[in-house]
Order: structure tokens, then C-alpha cells, then sequence
């Protein structure tokens, strides 16, 4: 029996002690849940123990395959960094990504550092910029991939990858939604999050006063945990010491938040599929089913 390791089960492997399941692990690599399954077996086999171990309906590492990682992150390294320096390797090159910053403060750390680990010969250049702008940057060919937000469900056309409610967010240690006018803390006017908010309030008759505007995520939330005014989050952005409102608070239901996975027409080189698949896979709630193996 040959004991050669397999560089693409260990490039799957590796997916799915990055994106935490065989099911996502799939989405990344382009293949199957049973051929991911299968390619896993043949790798339990090849180096002669098992590095999964059953966790109810879900599968975790052993402590095997925890000491794996490393191993293949270096040989997924070491091949592609020999097939690029005979020319033969095909996905190298870089690929610039546009997101707006209030994605990219939370999606960047790990999406793309697991990306990097999975795909070392592919560069991501990154751009931040309104989803108005980098909608505008895709139709252009100025960028290749974008994710951007909306909440019509209808203003781009790309692919919906994930779904989450949109909430009104204030400090848990302070009491600035209980002004009688309410401030609020919200993107530039052409911030959709914004226009939504005031028609919200409006709807309801809440007087209220535009008091912090900011492109930046960080800004916003330094001013809502601050205690100087409200704002409007996305699920997924919602940290530690905030607070969610609701009607009971005087605070209308908002409509959710799509994520959109944007593409160029220009941007359909393997490379581009490899990073559109990975973000697909780490994040998205819509199209990726994500139940138990």
C-alpha cells in the first residue's frame, strides 16, 4: 500500500479544519459532502489512524488531526510553491475584493485568513468602499469580487448568500434610546441602513436627530457603546455590551439585511471561483446548507 500523502485530501482536510464541517469544506473545494467524505477516509487510511472522531451528528478532530493542520498547511505550501516556480501551477495571481467596512471588520479575520491558509498562491487585494461604490467598482471590471448589502433583496444582481435581521442596537449600560429625541449614530446619506431608520421612525411618529454619521463600523460603534446614541446593526454585528431594541422599546421592526456576492464579467478565472466559493462556504446562510454532516 503506497503511504504518498494525496495533496488534494490534505487541501480538503484543510478546509474543513479551517470552516469547522464537511458540508462547507465542500462548498470551498468544489466537491461533494460523500467525496469529501470519501477523500477523508482514503487520508485516515493513508496515514494509518483516524483523525475524525463521530461528536453526536457532527465530526471534530482527533488529537491526530489536530497535529495534521500544520503538516498540511506546510505541504499545500510547498506544492504550490513548486508548481509556481516551473510555471505550472494555475491558480496564481491576485484577485481584488471590494466589501463595505462594517463587513470587512468582522469578515476579514477569519474569512480571509483561512483563505490565505487554504489558497497561498492566490492574492486578495481588498477595498473598502460603501456597497454603492463597489457595486459601481464591479460594473466598472475596477474589482473582481465584492460583497455588499442591501436590503430590498432585489438591488444587485449577484447571489443572496446570506440573511440575517437587521436591529435597532443601543449601549446595555446606558439609556440613550430613552431620549425623548432619539440620536442616532448612522452611515453618510447614502447609507441604506440610514434611509431606513428615519422612515422607520417616521412611521411611528418618534422624533429623533441625526447626531454621529460616519462611513466607518468602529466609529459607529464606539458611539453606541459610548452611550451617545442609537444605531442600526445587522445581526452578526451586534457585540458585547450592546443592547437590541424592539417595539416594546418604541423601536419599529426593521426589514432583514441580505449579503450579495458580486462578480465582474471579467472575473471568471479559476482563482475567482476558488475565492468565491470559500466565501461562500464561511459565511453564507442562504444557499449553503448548513446542517450537520
Amino acid at each position: 500500500m503506497s503511504h504518498a500523502l494525496d495533496i488534494d485530501q490534505l487541501r480538503t482536510f484543510l478546509a474543513i479544519a479551517e470552516l469547522g464541517s464537511f458540508t462547507k469544506a465542500g462548498e470551498a473545494v468544489n466537491k461533494t459532502q460523500s467525496a469529501v467524505s470519501m477523500q477523508m477516509r482514503r487520508l485516515e487510511e493513508r496515514v494509518g489512524m483516524a483523525i475524525f472522531t463521530k461528536d453526536g451528528r457532527q465530526s471534530r478532530l482527533t488529537e491526530d488531526g489536530e497535529r495534521l493542520i500544520e503538516y498540511a498547511r506546510r505541504m499545500i505550501l510547498l506544492n504550490n510553491e513548486t508548481l509556481s516556480a516551473f510555471g505550472t501551477y494555475q491558480e496564481v495571481g491576485r484577485v481584488k475584493l471590494g466589501l463595505p467596512d462594517d463587513y470587512a471588520d468582522r469578515l476579514l479575520p477569519q474569512v480571509l485568513a483561512a483563505f490565505a491558509r487554504l489558497n497561498p498562491a492566490i492574492e486578495v487585494q481588498v477595498v473598502c468602499a460603501s456597497s454603492s461604490e463597489t457595486s459601481i467598482a464591479i460594473a466598472n471590471g475596477d474589482l473582481d469580487v465584492a460583497i455588499v448589502t442591501s436590503t430590498d433583496n432585489r438591488s444587485q444582481i449577484g447571489e443572496v448568500i446570506r440573511r440575517e435581521p437587521l436591529y435597532w442596537v443601543t449601549s446595555s449600560d446606558h439609556c440613550a434610546h430613552a431620549s425623548d429625541v432619539v440620536r442616532l449614530a448612522v452611515g453618510p446619506a447614502s447609507c441604506a441602513w440610514r434611509r431606513l431608520a428615519m422612515e422607520a421612525l417616521d412611521r411611528v411618529s418618534r422624533s429623533y436627530a441625526i447626531s454621529y454619521v460616519s462611513s466607518s463600523a468602529t466609529a459607529l460603534v464606539g458611539a453606541v457603546q459610548a452611550g451617545l446614541a442609537v444605531t442600526v446593526f445587522p445581526q452578526s454585528a451586534v457585540r458585547d455590551g450592546m443592547r437590541i431594541l424592539g417595539e416594546k422599546d418604541g423601536f419599529p421592526d426593521l426589514p432583514a439585511c441580505d449579503i450579495t456576492l458580486l462578480r465582474s464579467e471579467n472575473a471568471r478565472q479559476p482563482m475567482h471561483d476558488t475565492l468565491c466559493n470559500h466565501i461562500v462556504a464561511a459565511i453564507g446562510n442562504v444557499t449553503v446548507a448548513l446542517a450537520a454532516e
